[in-house]
């Protein structure tokens, strides 16, 4: 008796101990913050990675860089820092991870261009949830419910009001944290305030928490279909809802598509013609040589890559229809100068705007077809499509000794494998329509009965009597499919090969498109085009100078390789260019140089970001400042200028492969004659990573670079130059050399010394690149930001950026409340939820009164003081090379911009087009 009190005096003792204990585990639970995606370059190896995320679908692609919060498996340190951190053991992505998707024999030279291929087994392309709901935890990551004690601490709490909506107790510490997008809530009711939120159109929460869709006009059925339900809640314009239910409507009713179609080859099974390759025999060219119709379907704004591209194929005895993108307006004026030049090509009088995936692209071939056809004074025998990114790998004369040996037939690649599983893969048995720029997957059906289904790579070599077939037939099979690919995922990778292995001119199908296609599938498969298809599909990666060995194979023919890019690689265009045509004269200007336009005046400035718009102004004053300092004497005014306007033209300038930074042609008013004068200016960044000194033992961080628009295909920022401003979500990637596997630390800073967020990276031995978002809040605060990089809390290295401050909103200048809410850096300088400030005095970061107090003071700045901020801060980042004169100039020392090897005026004799050669060539 007299021990029971005793006994329960050390129950509560030990009770009170357990609950210090718990709450000592959740605290440190709270603390570890493991995100879900470091996104890396290579490697297979995540149970809960890119793979993972990538089965969610969610409507968003994966891959959408610019506007997503990804959020990687990083260990965000609150803890004492004066010991070595402790090794993540988490989920991690590609470089870093463990994948669980089992792996297949792949093919590196697989010529199905955009499907999805045979290594992309494990991807769930069914999970397109609408963007209203939020979307649920992988169901491989969550493994384990919450244990009693965490559930009582969880409870305890949230009645302090300590434990939000997105709690990290439901998982371990080890386990990826899925960080939910936040809801925009639809609370309009009429058409006209709902448009007014096109994320969100026409949506209400049911009691299910599944999507209610308010339609524009009732619908002909009932929408039961999830996958068209979520296509109606997210789609953004009228039309598209309209478009989006009358299609499913149809099909519903049995409408649209076709049951059977009636087979009208006569062979059984698929023909099997073999065409010889002799790489002697085509030197000689035939008494009647073919002649070809090139279809070039490009986009973007590579024009110098294109013309060369054309230079190579051209030849006055074929015949060249070109169709630019119709969201390639610089593009499209460039062609139609240089295609005034020849009688042999011309441009489509139409356009089209063509997505990944999208029925768009086969619109575009038929179309262009039907006008080549009409076209009476084109002889043309053969059509082959291209793009821009191509090139040839043999001569025109090779290519037109091939065809003309065989005629007869037609060229397409077809998958190679098992039909039932292509059909699954490929999406076919799912119903597709393309409206507002985005191909919506709506729901299943059946595949036609009486015909096999085929397909593979959509760049192909079709003979005239085939295309005519497809054009103007009206038989059962054709005009039936034309209905069944209007509503296909990627119908230019089937139609073609479907019509022609079910026609009567089956028996000239062969099973080569005369190409070869760099497929790397650990680079070119990560879901990329989720932002504009439902469906998971894959890209190739562009050649490299290591892959030219590839071209001179003799295994089969093949005359055309893609892709090739020149802001990622020139040299191996080089290289092909020398082998077919021989090396320019010694001397030659420009070969090694690479130019890219980025901004035409006739593009207007409501094409360019604030950001972009303030470097670019920032950058023409640099270039007048150096040709005040360096070309200008005392009391003499004829170098000195005051800038006029927008900026006219601005070109990426690459030289030998490497990034040189940018050319800004802008006018200036010459002070000493008060005349207008167009100028180029050459600004090339400066380096800003750089190695601890003395160095540490620590080797296998190569670089470190921060931007946004991060390819993990090309590894390499898109936004080149990394421009980035106070709304941008930048990135921070790291190149590795081979080592021992390692835990980095990464700790952003910002300009007043503020620790914005830390990070570990776990480093597998193989890994070649890591990249990872932190998900700061915004606005960044302007100035030059540092990250630094240890091992071991040892400083390895660091790297510096800018967020530069914005000089215009909206394209306007901005005005002094707005720049207050841009330049402020975010609220409480929180960056995050928790703060780092104990790392402060750690690492030897201090924050001083007299910085804080001037950032608020330049963060009130507008007009030239804001200017004059903007241009201190670029300068320290940027440096203006040169400058020179487009044209007449008062300033007696300034050179010609054609006279220098770098403007965008110099000569480049590779790219230019001149007249005909004897021999019908430009090349």
């Amino acid at each position: 008796m007299v021990a029971a009190p005793c006994a329960r005096r050390l129950a509560r003792r030990s009770h009170s101990a357990l609950i210090a204990a718990l709450t000592v585990l959740l605290l440190q639970t709270l603390v570890v913050w493991n995100f879900s995606s470091l996104d890396s370059g290579e490697g297979q190896r995540a149970g809960g990675g890119r793979e993972k995320r990538d089965r969610g679908g969610g409507g968003e692609s994966s891959d959408h860089r610019a506007h997503q919060h990804r959020r990687g498996p990083a260990a965000f340190h609150s803890k004492a820092l004066d010991q070595p951190p402790r090794p993540y053991t988490g989920l991690e992505t590609q470089d870093g991870y463990f994948s669980h998707r089992p792996k297949e024999k792949m093919r590196t030279d697989s010529n199905n261009e955009n499907s999805v291929p045979k290594d992309f087994e494990n991807i769930d392309n069914s999970n397109f949830a609408p963007r209203t709901q939020r979307q649920k935890y992988q169901p491989e990551l969550v493994k384990k419910p919450l244990s009693k004690q965490k559930e009582h601490l969880k409870k305890k709490l949230e009645q302090e009001g300590k434990v939000k909506e997105n709690s990290l107790l439901g998982k371990n510490s080890n386990e990826v944290l899925q960080f939910r997008h936040h809801v925009l809530k639809n609370s309009s009711s009429n058409l006209k305030e709902i448009h007014k939120s096109p994320r969100q159109p026409h949506l209400k929460r049911s009691g299910n928490n599944s999507p209610e869709i308010r339609y524009d006009q009732p619908p002909k059925c009932e929408i039961s279909g999830k996958e068209a339900i979520s296509a109606l809640s997210r789609s953004k314009s009228k039309h598209c809802r309209r478009e989006i239910a009358e299609i499913y409507c149809q099909h519903k009713q049995g409408k649209l598509m076709p049951e059977k179609v009636v087979r009208l080859c006569p062979l059984d099974g698929k023909a099997n013609n073999n065409v010889q390759w002799d790489e002697d025999s085509v030197e000689y060219m035939p008494a009647n040589p073919v002649r070809i119709a090139f279809v070039l379907v490009v986009h973007g704004r590579a024009s110098r890559q294109l013309q060369r591209m054309f230079k190579a194929i051209y030849h006055k005895d074929h015949f060249y229809y070109i169709h630019v993108d119709k969201r390639s307006n610089y593009l499209h004026r460039k062609v139609l100068q240089f295609a005034s030049q020849y009688p042999n090509v011309r441009v489509t009088p139409w356009r089209m705007a063509t997505i990944w995936g999208g029925a768009s692209l086969l619109s575009t071939y038929l179309q262009s077809m039907r006008d080549l056809i009409e076209m009476n004074d084109w002889p043309w025998d053969f059509f082959i499509n291209l793009s821009a990114a191509d090139y040839p790998i043999r001569t025109n004369d090779q290519l037109v000794a091939f065809l003309s040996r065989y005629r007869g037939m037609n060229f397409l690649k077809s998958h190679g494998r098992d039909n039932a599983r292509f059909i699954r893969k490929q999406g076919l048995d799912r119903l597709f329509l393309e409206c507002d720029t985005h191909m919506w997957r709506l729901g299943d059906r059946k595949i036609p009965e009486g015909i096999t289904l085929d397909g593979g790579s959509d760049w192909f070599l079709l003979n005239r009597n085939f295309v005519e077939y497809v054009i103007f037939s009206s038989d059962d099979l054709v005009t039936k499919m034309k209905r069944f690919y209007s509503y296909t995922l990627l119908p230019a990778e089937s139609f073609f090969h479907t019509v022609l292995e079910n026609s009567p001119h089956c028996d000239s199908m062969v099973d080569n498109n005369l190409r070869i296609t760099n497929w790397n599938r650990k680079l070119g498969c990560k879901c990329q085009y989720k932002h504009i298809v439902d469906w998971c599909g894959c890209s190739p990666n562009d050649f490299k100078p290591a892959d030219f060995h590839r071209f001179q194979q003799t295994a089969r023919p093949t005359f055309f390789a893609r892709k090739f890019e020149a802001v990622v690689n020139q040299e191996i265009i080089g290289q092909l260019d020398y082998y077919l045509y021989g090396n320019y004269p010694s001397g030659t200007p420009g070969l090694r140089s690479y130019w890219e336009n980025i901004y035409d005046e006739p593009d207007g400035i409501h094409s360019l970001s604030d950001v972009i718009l303030t470097m670019y102004h920032s950058f023409s004053r640099l270039g007048l400042r150096r040709a005040e300092t360096s070309l200008h004497t005392d009391g003499d005014n004829s170098c000195r200028y005051y800038p006029m306007g927008h900026p006219v033209s601005v070109q990426l300038y690459f030289l030998a492969d490497r990034f040189q930074g940018f050319l800004i042609k802008h006018h200036a008013t010459n002070l000493a004659v008060s005349k207008l004068e167009t100028l180029e200016t050459w600004v090339m960044p400066k380096k800003m990573f750089k190695i601890v000194s003395p160095p540490s033992d620590f080797g296998r961080l190569q670089f470190s670079e921060i931007g946004t628009d991060w390819d993990a295909k090309e590894r390499i920022f898109r936004n080149f130059g990394g421009l980035i401003g106070p709304m941008d979500e930048p990135v921070g990637m790291q190149k590795w050399g081979k080592g021992p596997n390692v835990t980095v630390t990464v700790i952003w800073v910002d300009p007043i010394n503020v620790i914005a967020a830390t990070y570990d990276i776990l480093i597998e031995s193989s890994a070649e690149f890591t990249h990872y978002k932190p998900p700061l809040n915004l606005p960044l605060r302007p100035g030059v930001w540092t990250i630094k990089i240890l091992h071991h809390w040892v400083p390895v290295a660091e790297t510096k950026f800018l967020v530069t401050p914005l000089t215009f909103s909206n394209r306007q200048p901005i005005k002094q409340e707005e720049s207050v809410r841009l330049h402020s850096g975010p609220p409480k300088n929180a960056y995050m939820e928790q703060s780092f400030q104990g790392l402060n005095p750690v690492l030897n970061i201090p924050i001083k009164a007299a910085q804080v107090d001037q950032a608020k003071k330049n963060a009130a700045l507008i007009g030239t003081k804001l200017e004059n901020w903007v241009d201190t801060l670029v300068s320290s980042i940027w440096s203006a090379v040169d400058v020179c004169s487009t044209g007449p100039t008062s300033c007696p020392v300034m050179q010609a911009c054609s006279q220098t090897a770098w403007s965008s005026l110099s000569p480049d004799p590779k790219s230019e087009l001149g007249p005909i050669k004897p021999d019908g060539r430009l090349r």
